[in-house]
């Protein structure tokens, strides 16, 4: 008999994705709005990804299992 399939957490699904190395990339928060005051080297770090390493990222495996 086939063992279960694992249901994927959606919301995880939809804000992580694998790189071909195996890291765990993610978005970085708080560039959608009130960026008036922000500065633009601010800005600019906002708008690159960032990458979740050690326990967290052994957590979002479990919750997204055919990432």
């Amino acid at each position: 008999m086939a063992k279960q399939k694992v249901k994927t957490n959606r919301s995880a699904a939809k804000r992580f994705r694998l790189t071909a190395s195996g890291k765990i990339k993610r978005a970085r928060s708080g560039k959608s709005h009130l960026n008036v005051k922000k500065s633009r080297k601010r800005l600019r770090r906002l708008g690159s990804p960032d990458y979740i390493v050690g326990e967290a990222a052994k957590r979002i495996k479990k919750y997204v299992p055919y990432l």
